[in-house]
């Protein structure tokens, strides 16, 4: 009786230890993770620590100075002939023989012949008209004859009324004259017939194609080439509207041409050719809407000048010279930030001022400015500025002397001459 009573009494005790563990564990961790929160939630003091010292920068500067400036158009376009026609045949017959003038780029003047027909046909038609003109001449000769005699025999016959045109032969006479006037007009056809066996050159000029060659019959209408004139050639320039109020284009034949620089845009060649605009096109292009003006080129291939030839169908680049500006600010592009934002250098404060700014002309190298707040010769900062507070303090740097070598000594040596066109450039530092 006392073994069972000892091993339910054991059974019991382990039940209860097994139900403590079960709610003793869980709250044991709550209880410790509460402590460890406790602990480690408690913020540690923030060390504070000493400002850091300004950043410097290094930039350039450029002095505004007040000046003129010559604005120039740039555009570009390709040079065409004024004057550009297919040559045709007038007569039919065999080409007999075609001329070193009337060959592929071949140069030729008003006049000269450049191919030629069989003429045979043609010399027999003329033989034929003028011996129908010396048929009908003495047919004239006689017909007058006839009418002097006719006056006569009336008058002979004593009749007193004046003889009326049939008895003095008038609508003969008539006859004859016509006839003899037909007869002259065919002989002048044959002569015409037998000269445009000759096809010649209707003004100084090149050939751009040849269509046909020796032994090949042709009739009135035959295409036989293309030719065009070389006196001066025409160049289509396209001017954007923004830029045409700083231009004075001809518009009336009597109004002065504007002067225009051509070079080669194919290649980097220094030859500039002289062109003049002479006209401009009467409407802008619809889908552009720019304006073309056209400029002429005296002696494109420079047969009388000497100069580099410029042909027909190669494309230049322009330079028209505008109105100058007044009294302007010229600044450098990689001086301008965000498009329309700058950087002076207050050189007695020693502080950077931003300005915004509206150019009133801008090309490639320049943007233009008229603003009156700033002064002439302020200090501009041309160099990159990744970040830059307003009122930045500014430091100025000594400039680096540009130098040259000395072929005497080979020695580099300061020029003396650091201005460029516009202005004077500096080095500065700025610590923001």
């Amino acid at each position: 009786m006392n073994a069972p009573k000892a091993k339910a009494s054991q059974s019991k005790a382990t039940s209860v230890i097994q139900q403590l563990v079960r709610v003793g564990l869980p709250i044991a961790l709550i209880i410790m993770s509460y402590i460890g929160y406790r602990i480690l939630g408690v913020e540690p003091e923030e060390v504070k620590r000493p400002p850091a010292p300004p950043r410097t920068v290094k930039t350039k500067v450029e002095s505004l100075d007040l000046q003129n400036y010559q604005t120039v158009i740039e555009t570009r376009g390709v040079v065409k002939a004024h004057n550009e026609v297919g040559l045709t045949a007038e007569v039919s017959g065999r080409i007999l023989k075609v001329l070193p003038t009337f060959e592929d780029g071949a140069f030729f003047a008003e006049g000269d012949v450049l191919l030629e027909l069989n003429p045979v046909d043609f010399q027999t038609e003329l033989l034929s008209a003028d011996a129908q003109l010396a048929r009908t001449t003495a047919a004239l000769a006689q017909e007058e004859a006839r009418g002097k005699q006719a006056k006569l025999n009336w008058d002979d016959l004593g009749y007193n009324e004046e003889a009326n045109d049939l008895v003095l032969r008038l609508p003969q006479l008539r006859e004859a004259i016509a006839n003899v006037k037909t007869a002259q007009a065919q002989v002048e056809q044959a002569k015409r017939n037998l000269d445009r066996t000759k096809v010649r050159a209707p003004f100084d000029g090149r050939v751009r194609t040849r269509m046909v060659g020796l032994g090949q019959s042709v009739g009135p209408g035959t295409d036989l080439g293309t030719v065009f004139s070389v006196d001066y050639a025409e160049i289509r320039l396209p001017i954007a509207a923004p830029e045409l109020q700083f231009l004075t284009l001809p518009e009336e034949t009597s109004d002065p041409p504007v002067a225009v620089e051509l070079r080669d845009a194919l290649t980097e060649s220094d030859t500039i050719w002289e062109a003049q605009i002479i006209r401009t096109e009467g409407a802008l292009d619809e889908s552009s809407r720019e304006l073309f003006a056209i400029a002429k080129l005296v002696d494109p291939f420079g047969r009388k000048s000497g100069k580099k030839p410029l042909r027909i169908g190669q494309p230049v680049l322009a330079a028209v010279k505008g109105r100058i500006l007044e009294q302007v600010h010229v600044l450098p592009r990689t001086a301008v930030r965000q498009l329309n934002r700058i950087f002076l250098v207050d050189e007695n404060k020693l502080r950077l001022d931003r300005r915004e700014i509206t150019p009133i002309w801008r090309d490639e190298e320049h943007l233009v400015i008229r603003d009156a707040s700033i002064l002439d010769g302020a200090l501009l900062a041309t160099s990159y500025l990744n970040y830059t507070p307003d009122e930045a303090k500014v430091e100025i740097i000594p400039q680096e002397p540009v130098t040259e070598l000395n072929a005497d000594t080979d020695k580099e040596k300061p020029t003396g001459n650091e201005q460029t066109s516009t202005s004077m450039t500096t080095g500065l530092s700025i610590s923001v």
